[in-house]
Formats: C-alpha cells, sequence, structure tokens
C-alpha cells in the first residue's frame, strides 16, 4: 500500500496537519481510535472513512516512526 495515496497535507485543511485524502479527519484522530481499541468498522462508520483509509494512517505512523521517536524513560 502507498500510504500518499490516502493521506494529504494542505495548510487551509485542519492547520496542515495529515488528513485523509478528501475530508477533514487528521490522521492523528484514526491512529487514536486504533489505539484505543476501537474497531476498525466502529471508525469507518463514524467517520465515514474506508478500511484502506485507516490502513494507511498506520503505515503513515509506521513511516514516520522509522524516522522520529519519543524518548521513552528507562525502567529500574
Amino acid at each position: 500500500m502507498n500510504w500518499q495515496d490516502r493521506v494529504s497535507v494542505n495548510p487551509r485543511v485542519c492547520h496542515g496537519k495529515p488528513c485523509i485524502k478528501g475530508t477533514r479527519v487528521m490522521v492523528s484522530v484514526v491512529l487514536a481510535n486504533v489505539a484505543a481499541g476501537e474497531s476498525f468498522d466502529a471508525i469507518m462508520s463514524g467517520y465515514h472513512i474506508e478500511r484502506e483509509d485507516i490502513q494507511a494512517a498506520l503505515h503513515y505512523a509506521a513511516e514516520m516512526a522509522q524516522d522520529r521517536y519519543v524518548p521513552v524513560p528507562e525502567l529500574t
């Protein structure tokens, strides 16, 4: 899957944050819902997006994680 086919950034939409193409649904919202345990069906229904849009958001996040990271405190 090529996430660029389904994710776009437009400075005039959602302050330039990555969104599902053709919508105002931010990728971060989709990812937060997946992380919270929402089913793909519930996300698709609630935001009127397709399964491939959710997968594209996940691919986008995976690619971002390759280049960036958030420091996590070590366990002692």
